[in-house]
Order: C-alpha cells, then sequence, then structure tokens
C-alpha cells in the first residue's frame, strides 16, 4: 500500500480526540459550589484554631516558667536546710574509740589468741611422747 491513505486514516481516527480535547468544561454545579464554600469555612476554622493552640502554649510556656522556678526556689531552700542538719550531726558526731591503726592492732591480738585457744583443744588430753624415735 502506498503511505498516504494510512496517515489519511491515522489523522482520521485523531480527530475526534482533538475535537473532545477542545470543549469547554462544563460549569461548576451547586454541589461543587457547595463543597468549595465547606472546604473554605473549615480551613478558615482550622487557621483559627492554630491561632488559639499558638497563644495556649505560649500561655502555658509562660505558667510553666513560673511554677518551674517556685519549684527550684524550694529546692534550693530544702539544699540549705539539709547542709545544715548535715553540719549539725557532724559536728555532734562522737569520735570512734579507736583508730585505724589500734583497730588493725586488736585485729591481729584476736586471731593470735584465737590460734593459741584453737591449738590447746585440738591437742586435747593426749600425750606426747618426748622420745625420739629411730
Amino acid at each position: 500500500m502506498r503511505p498516504g491513505p494510512w496517515s489519511f486514516l491515522f489523522a482520521l481516527l485523531l480527530l475526534p480526540l482533538g475535537l473532545h480535547a477542545e470543549q469547554t468544561p462544563p460549569a461548576p454545579s451547586a454541589a461543587a459550589t457547595a463543597e468549595q464554600a465547606q472546604i473554605d469555612a473549615l480551613q478558615q476554622r482550622l487557621a483559627t484554631s492554630e491561632q488559639q493552640r499558638e497563644a495556649l502554649g505560649a500561655e502555658l510556656q509562660a505558667s510553666g516558667g513560673e511554677r518551674e522556678s517556685a519549684l527550684s526556689q524550694r529546692l534550693h531552700q530544702e539544699n540549705q536546710h539539709l547542709k545544715l542538719q548535715l553540719k549539725k550531726n557532724q559536728a555532734v558526731a562522737p569520735e570512734p574509740l579507736l583508730g585505724d591503726q589500734q583497730q588493725w592492732f586488736v585485729v591481729g591480738a584476736g586471731a593470735a589468741l584465737l590460734g593459741v585457744i584453737l591449738g590447746a583443744l585440738l591437742r586435747g588430753n593426749r600425750r606426747s611422747r618426748r622420745e625420739w624415735i629411730n
């Protein structure tokens, strides 16, 4: 076949698509305008809600800062009070009965005494031979 009829047939097939593309869109219906109005109202409510949220957040930050400062001041006073009590209790605390060197001496003496007592108990009433066995 010749190339002419094919191109002509192809052009005829594309003609309805071109005509369909040139049509103007239909006028918006009442339902579409009502939906658009509802969307606009919701966007407006969203904007006011965001403003209120920001205002409340700022107010919360301000009151939270006051609460934190009062809490930190109270904790600081309690800390000072506990430090004073600690100093009082340390001043009143009695001196230790024995120093470190004395404690080690007592522990060593106790271990030696325990060794002597255990040795005497383990020996019992046995008679020891004083002779040498060859």
